[in-house]
């Protein structure tokens, strides 16, 4: 075994602190333990225990943390004057881990886990620290053994105590009491304890990362839906990859599990895979592995037992399979803590836990899942199956097929549903009329034609024939028509489509003149005919140059129709004029088809048939956006949402509310109400097998919506999840969904993925004629780089950005701004006279990009503003030159200089010369002529540039005193004075004259 030097010791536990939690970083702090304690340093022994407890705490092995601690605790009773007095403060703290940990620990005896926390009760009392984390562990060991009384008593005095700096932070202990409030049924108790940790107010290292989780099913219970949806959204968006926060995915697998979600909940239990395995935290491992429980028991019960789930030990595992190993490794932990507990009670819970049920059938969460594969075939008979349901009463079947054939002449969104509950019920009947048979077979060969069928046209045939049999001869005419529609939906020859459109009119037109439905037969042959003759004509001219006269010869024909059918046949006129409203489109008379759209949006519910009314309605909307009337687009959308409560097309749902969202969202005041009906949109695009279509939009528009409405981790989630179908559609949504997904991300500080998002955007943009879109996308990833402190790479996405931004000529404010970050880069690592003249280089070019840009624009309030910051900051630079290298010389002790500068060479670090007295005052001279030119710029911009002008003379003045001219300095501040008190009271922020008078007062008392 190789011996580390102790300079490797520190530098590795230095390393090891800045590790991802995990098992590779307790490997290494046990291995940086024992190379510690060979040193035979005890100072660096004790500081690698406390680095290897802490390092057990943040991970699915926290019950290890005993060791290390007994051993720390040695070293304390050894010789507490070796302890610093933070170090005796950790170490105090650590208790309240381990007091834990033994609670958690089946393996360790009760009589120890006691003795554990009366000797935790000692030594506070003895340091003198409050009893308020004592008894909180004593609540939660008094919980698990079933002694409720002491518990309650425990808790008491948990709340009675005084709070101290052993206490643990406010959002921790609120996380315990709201958990106990749940224990006693007591939900609502709960979330009003936890909301300050909820809204953010109260914030630790893992909260509110744990409660976004803990409050999942409490708000389900309290039936908050929403609010659970949005701290799913945030809470696994915090929780998800962080070894010691297992316990809070596992709740989020089981908030999928029980609303409807369990393909979401399969998908974060695969990105967790790693974690399915026997933890060494036995508490964590049954928390964890129970949540997962209820998902696979919830998995079992859709059919899907034989559905790949995750590997365990290596070994692939379907879902029952998976769920019998998990099961039989919890019952063995909840076992062995009832053994240890002398109760039941942990093994009651983990039963209550699995056999949960479902809290909502269904809960759109706007993430986009992989839906489940088909569920093997149910073992119980399905409503399919014959024979599978009642038989209805002879008057009940009656009223069903009366209700069937009700909603077939209306056009009724339920048609298809009730026809197929007559099909279910037909074979209970002992006698069925042949025209309920018939009626059922044109339903069904309807259908038929809708798919597109190949037997389609046969099946209608046989209705005809059938209807005819009947005697049923305006039914006839309507086969005869629907057989001219399949077959120019089957690329039928004209010529065949219309021979069977004249049959068609022709059965209807022989219709006897008493029969109530010839008019409407005749209507309907009619507007098919003018529907399919259109579509006839752009087949037998595909690349002539008269489609406009087609327009024009259909627009006619409809019109013609219009009139003729008016007091007939509502439904069919309503049809056709908002045929006329999209021929009025495609002939661009967007205005022409506003008032067309409406009018058979109208005519469709006065007939009594309000879905009809839908599309026309969405179409309108869409119109009146882009003809800038948002409030009429609104108020069409809301209705064509009000007419579509029957409509059953899952597209269609979706379209109204992706049009209503859309319209909202960019009314800029409506953002929330604008995210609830992107979200069901997604959910019905879902349902309709578009999700990489129209649900991929659905939740681009949600993520928009939720980022309009200050919810960033939310709609990155949401975004995320639908990137790789949003990417499908074009190179410019693809730059654009970049973009925005890396100003959610830097919004959210995570400044390296969203710097990845800008780059990958700009990579697709490099083609493009236009430079400027990659020059934007560069200058952000720089930006975000520079915030990463990955200062080489933003450097050098600075000069790409700068480079294309020359090109364009057309932003020099973006070209400056680069400039001064360039500057400021120069910097980062260290201040020497090549890097302040690299920096003043940078921005002395700012500056003239700035002086040349006015030159052709004199008048730019914006050009001038830049130009005095540009000012500012050089003397920024030239200050922090003066600070590093200047105030050294006048102070250090010649003999110390000696000593660094031997230390510096054999380090091989370039020594420096420090600034010369006359050189420093050099500066300071430069640094207030610059400080004054730009608040004399402020000062002509005006008041709104106040501030800027008063943090220049601050800095001037404080310049000047340290140049040993304080009454110059001085003067500066009376002079603004004086001009704030010449000026109405109105005209005077409140904030300038306290600022100014506490200026001159400080600059006062240094002279």
């Amino acid at each position: 075994m190789t011996t580390l030097t102790r300079e490797e010791i520190v530098r590795g536990l230095a390393e090891n602190r800045r590790s991802p939690n995990g098992a590779v970083r307790n490997a290494h702090a046990e291995a940086l333990a024992g190379a510690a304690e060979t040193s035979g340093d005890r100072a660096l022994f004790r500081e690698a225990l406390d680095n290897l407890i802490n390092a057990y705490l943040y991970s699915s092995e926290s019950s290890r943390m005993l060791v290390p601690f007994a051993r720390l605790l040695q070293e304390y009773d050894k010789d507490p004057g070796a302890f610093s007095h933070w170090d005796a403060h950790s170490l105090f703290w650590q208790f309240k881990w381990v007091a834990t940990a033994i609670s958690d620990s089946p393996g360790i005896p009760l009589e120890s886990a006691t003795g554990w926390l009366d000797e935790m009760e000692r030594r506070y009392r003895i340091a003198g620290y409050s009893e308020r984390p004592v008894r909180e562990a004593e609540l939660w060991l008094a919980d698990a053994i079933g002694e409720d009384e002491r518990a309650e008593r425990a808790f008491r005095r948990w709340l009675a105590a005084e709070r101290d700096d052993m206490s643990d932070c406010r959002a921790c202990e609120l996380n315990g009491q709201g958990q106990y409030a749940v224990l006693h049924g007591n939900d609502a108790e709960a979330l009003e304890l936890w909301k300050p940790v909820l809204d953010g107010d109260l914030t630790c290292a893992e909260e509110p990362h744990r409660l976004l989780a803990t409050s999942l099913l409490p708000l389900l219970r309290l039936g908050r839906a929403d609010e659970a949806r949005s701290h799913h959204l945030r809470g696994y968006r915090m929780a998800r990859g962080n070894e010691s926060l297992l316990p809070s995915v596992g709740k989020h697998i089981e908030f999928c599990a029980l609303t409807g979600n369990e393909s979401r909940g399969l998908e974060i239990l695969a990105d967790h895979a790693a974690h399915v395995a026997p933890l060494a935290n036995l508490d964590d491992r049954l928390d964890f592995h129970g949540s997962i429980l209820v998902l696979l028991r919830r998995l079992l019960e859709l059919g899907h037992g034989r559905t790949p789930a995750v590997p365990y030990e290596g070994t692939p595992r379907t879902v029952d399979e998976l769920y019998e190993v998990l099961y039989a490794g919890c019952v063995d932990i909840a076992g062995q803590f009832d053994a240890r507990n002398g109760t039941t009670r942990v093994s009651d819970r983990f039963l209550v836990q699995v056999g949960r049920e479902p809290l909502l059938a269904a809960l759109p969460l706007g993430v986009r899942s992989a839906a489940l594969p088909q569920a093997a075939p149910a073992t119980v008979p399905t409503a399919t199956s014959p024979g599978s349901e009642p038989a209805l009463t002879g008057a009940a079947f009656t009223d069903l097929v009366e209700r069937a054939r009700r909603a077939r002449d209306l056009g009724h969104p339920g048609t298809d549903a009730l026809w197929a509950e007559v099909a279910v019920r037909l074979d209970t009947q002992p006698e069925v009329d042949p025209l309920v048979r018939a009626d059922l077979a044109d339903q069904q060969a309807l259908a038929a034609g809708r798919r597109g069928d190949e037997v389609a046209p046969e099946l209608l045939s046989a209705v005809r024939d059938d209807y005819r049999a009947l005697g049923l001869a305006e039914r006839v005419a309507l086969a005869e028509l629907r057989l001219a529609g399949v077959a120019a939906q089957s690329g039928a020859a004209p010529a065949e489509v219309r021979a069977l459109l004249r049959v068609a009119l022709r059965s209807a037109e022989a219709l006897d003149p008493a029969e109530p439905l010839r008019a409407r037969r005749i209507a309907l042959a009619e507007l098919s005919a003018i529907r399919m003759e259109s579509y006839l004509r752009s087949v037998e001219t595909p690349d002539g140059d008269d489609h406009h006269d087609h327009h024009g010869v259909l627009a006619a024909e409809l019109t013609d129709f219009v009139a003729e059918h008016e007091g007939t046949a509502a439904d069919l006129v309503a049809e056709a004029e908002e045929m006329l409203g999209r021929v009025a489109l495609a002939q661009g008379d967007p205005d022409r088809a506003v008032p067309l759209l409406a009018a058979s949006a109208a005519r469709a519910v006065l007939a009594g048939r309000p879905w009809q009314a839908v599309d026309a309605l969405v179409l309108r909307a869409g119109v009146l956006m882009t003809l800038e009337r948002p409030e009429e687009a609104e108020a069409a959308a809301r209705s064509a949402l009000e007419h579509a409560a029957e409509v059953t097309d899952a597209e269609t749902q979706g379209v109204v509310r992706l049009t209503l969202a859309d319209i909202l969202l960019q009314r800029g005041d409506a953002a929330a109400e604008s995210a609830e009906h992107a979200l069901a949109g997604a959910h019905w695009f879902d349902q309709a097998g578009l999700t990489a279509d129209g649900g991929a939009h659905a939740r681009l528009l949600l993520a928009r919506a939720y980022a309009g409405d200050g919810r960033s981790a939310e709609a990155a989630e949401v975004l995320q999840s639908a990137l790789a179908d949003l990417l499908e559609h074009g190179d410019q949504q693809a730059v654009s969904v970049r973009e925005f997904l890396g100003d959610l991300l830097r919004r959210l500080n995570e400044p390296r993925p969203a710097a990845e998002q800008y780059l990958l955007a700009a990579e697709v943009t490099k083609d493009w004629e236009d430079p400027r879109p990659q020059a934007g996308l560069a200058h952000s990833a720089a930006d975000t780089l520079n915030d990463a402190g990955l200062a080489v790479e933003a450097a050098a996405a600075y000069e790409r950005a700068l480079e294309l931004h020359r090109l364009t000529g057309e932003v020099p404010v973006a070209e400056v701004r680069i400039l001064r970050s360039l500057a400021w880069l120069e910097l980062r690592e260290e201040v020497t006279g090549a890097t302040v003249a690299g920096a003043r280089k940078r921005m002395e070019e700012a500056a003239q990009v700035l002086e040349t840009a006015l030159a052709a624009d004199p008048g730019s309030s914006g050009l001038r503003s830049e130009l005095a910051q540009s000012w500012h900051q050089l003397a920024q630079v030239l200050d922090r030159h003066v600070n590093a290298n200047g105030q050294s010389h006048e102070d250090d002790d010649e003999d110390e200089d000696d000593t660094a500068g031997e230390q510096l060479a054999e380090a091989g670090v370039e020594q420096v010369a420090p600034l010369s007295p006359p050189e420093v005052d050099g500066l300071r001279l430069e640094e207030i002529e610059l400080w004054d030119r730009a608040a004399r710029v402020y000062t002509e911009l005006g008041p709104d540039h106040l501030r800027d002008r008063f943090q220049c003379l601050n800095n001037a003045a404080w310049t000047e005193q340290e140049r040993g001219h304080a009454d110059a300095g001085c003067a500066r501040v009376s002079a603004l004075i004086d001009e704030a008190r010449a000026l109405p009271e109105d005209d005077v922020p409140d904030w300038l004259l306290p600022a100014a008078e506490r200026l001159l007062a400080q600059l006062n008392d240094r002279d």
